[in-house]
C-alpha cells in the first residue's frame, strides 16, 4: 500500500464519510443574499474590511480592497446608492489623521474605475446629507468606524445611527467577521435587510471546503507567534489531517515541550504546557508531527548580520527562522499532499536573512496547486504569500487571519449569525 493509501485509509479512519461540520457555512446557507434583494435606487450599507496598511498616507497593499470590488461593482449595476464602511488600525475612539480612510477612498475610486465619494464622519447629520444626495450606482465611502468608541464597544445606539443610513446591509468584511462589534454583530440585527456580499460568500465556501471530506492526504503548516490561537484549529481539524508542520515563534514551545534548549525565544509556561497537550493529542490520533531540526539565531531580531543555523539554541540568543535541512525537511513532508492549509509564517519575513523558511514554504505549497487544495490563511500568511509571488498559484488566500482561524476551529461567525434569515423573505433556504 502506498503512503497515499495508507493516508486515506486513516483519513476515512478518523473523520467517517460525512467528513467534519462546518457550522459557519451551514448558517450562512439560511441567510439572505447580495443576489436576493432589490437594490435599485437603494442605499446599501457595506461593510468592508479595509484594515489595509497605509504608510505616509499611501496603501501598500490593496489586496484586501480588490477583494470587495465584485461587491461593489454589482451593487453599482444594480442601482443601488453605495455608501461603504470600514475600520483602520486601533485609534481607541479617537480621531487620528494617519487613521482616516481618506487614501483608501482614492485607492477604491482607481480599482472601481468611479468617483468615490468621502465624508468625514460616518454618523450624523451630515453623513445623512451625503447619502441622500447619492444618485443610483454612486458610492460614499463614511470615515474610520473606530473613532468612535461605540464602534468596538458594540454600542447599539452607534450601531442603530448606522442602520438608519441605509435601506439595507451587506457584510462584505470577512476578516473582521469574528468580531462582536457594532458594524459586524449589531448593525445587521436592526438593519431593514442584512445581507451576505460575494466576498465573504467565497471565503466561507473555500474554507469550508477543507472541514467537509478535504482530500487526503492533508497537512496543516503553523506558524506565527502564539500556540493558543491555534489550539481550537488544531483540536477541531486533528481528526482529518494526517500530517502537522509547526515552524515560527510557535515552535519554540513544542521544542520545548521535547526538552530541546531554545535560548531566548519566546515560548511562555504555559504554551509550552498547551504544546506538549496537542503533541499527546497528535499521537493518538495517529498525526505525525513535523518539528524543526535546524533554526536560524539570532541574539535579536534586530541583529540580523549575527544569523547562523544552529541545532541547539544558545542562552543568548533566539530562533527567528528554519534553518536550511528544515526547509527540505518540510517540503519533504508535503510532497504528495492534496489538501494543505497553511496560517502562520515560518519566520520574521519581514528581514531577509530570516525569510528563507517562509519562502521555502510558499513555494513548496504552490508547487502542489493543482491537483491539491490549497489554502493560505490571512494577515501575515496572505503577506507572505504575496511578497514571494505566490498567491495566483494557490486554491485560495484568505483576506482575514482572525476570522479564518475561528472559522476552521468550527466556530460560527458573528458577522454571519447577525445576517438576515432567508425563509423570512421567502428565500430558497435549501
Amino acid at each position: 500500500m502506498s503512503a497515499g493509501d495508507g493516508a486515506r485509509e486513516r483519513h476515512g479512519r478518523r473523520s467517517g464519510a460525512e467528513g467534519r461540520a462546518a457550522p459557519t457555512a451551514a448558517v450562512l446557507r439560511t441567510k439572505l443574499r447580495l443576489q436576493d434583494l432589490d437594490h435599485d435606487g437603494r442605499a446599501v450599507l457595506v461593510r468592508a474590511d479595509f484594515n489595509v496598511p497605509v504608510a505616509g498616507g499611501v496603501v501598500t497593499d490593496d489586496t484586501r480592497i480588490i477583494g470587495t470590488v465584485p461587491t461593489l461593482r454589482y451593487l453599482q449595476r444594480a442601482g443601488a446608492r453605495v455608501v461603504v464602511m470600514s475600520h483602520l488600525g486601533r485609534p481607541k475612539g479617537q480621531r487620528i489623521a494617519e487613521l482616516s480612510l481618506y487614501p483608501i477612498a482614492g485607492v477604491l475610486a482607481e480599482r472601481l474605475g468611479t468617483h468615490v465619494e468621502f465624508v468625514s464622519d460616518c454618523v450624523g447629520p451630515s453623513v445623512q446629507a451625503a447619502v441622500d444626495d447619492l444618485k443610483p450606482g454612486g458610492v460614499l465611502m463614511l470615515e474610520n468606524l473606530r473613532f468612535h468608541a461605540g464602534e468596538r464597544a458594540n454600542d447599539a445606539t452607534f450601531a442603530a445611527a448606522l442602520a438608519d443610513l441605509a435601506d439595507a446591509y451587506v457584510n462584505d468584511a470577512f476578516g473582521a467577521s469574528h468580531r462582536d462589534h457594532a458594524s459586524i454583530a449589531s448593525v445587521p440585527l436592526v438593519a431593514p435587510r442584512a445581507a451576505a456580499g460575494d466576498l465573504l460568500q467565497r471565503e466561507v465556501s473555500m474554507l469550508s471546503r477543507v472541514l467537509v471530506q478535504p482530500e487526503a492526504p492533508f497537512a496543516l503548516v503553523l506558524g506565527g507567534a502564539k500556540v493558543s490561537d491555534k489550539v481550537a484549529v488544531i483540536g477541531n481539524l486533528l481528526p482529518l489531517i494526517d500530517r502537522m508542520l509547526i515552524g515560527g515563534a510557535m515552535a519554540n514551545a513544542f521544542l520545548a515541550a521535547q526538552g530541546r534548549e531554545i535560548g531566548r525565544s519566546l515560548a511562555p509556561q504555559d504554551a509550552i504546557s498547551q504544546a506538549a497537550e496537542l503533541l499527546a493529542a497528535a499521537a493518538a490520533a495517529d498525526v505525525e508531527v513535523v518539528l524543526p531540526d535546524d533554526l536560524v539565531a539570532a541574539p535579536a531580531i534586530d541583529r540580523p548580520d549575527r544569523a547562523h543555523v544552529v541545532i541547539e539554541i544558545p542562552a543568548d540568543e533566539m530562533a527567528l527562522d528554519l534553518g536550511p535541512e528544515t526547509r527540505g525537511r518540510f517540503a519533504a513532508a508535503l510532497a504528495g499532499a492534496r489538501t494543505v492549509v497553511w496560517n502562520g509564517p515560518m519566520g520574521v519575513f519581514e528581514t531577509p536573512e530570516f525569510a528563507a523558511g517562509t519562502r521555502s514554504m510558499a513555494e513548496s505549497i504552490a508547487a502542489l496547486s493543482p491537483p491539491a487544495f490549497t489554502v493560505i490563511g490571512g494577515g501575515d500568511t496572505a503577506a507572505a504569500a504575496e511578497k514571494f509571488s505566490i498567491s495566483s498559484r494557490v486554491s485560495h488566500v484568505s483576506t482575514g487571519g482572525g476570522a479564518s482561524l475561528d472559522l476552521l476551529a468550527g466556530r460560527i461567525l458573528p458577522g454571519v449569525s447577525a445576517l438576515t434569515d432567508r425563509e423570512l423573505y421567502g428565500g430558497d433556504v435549501g
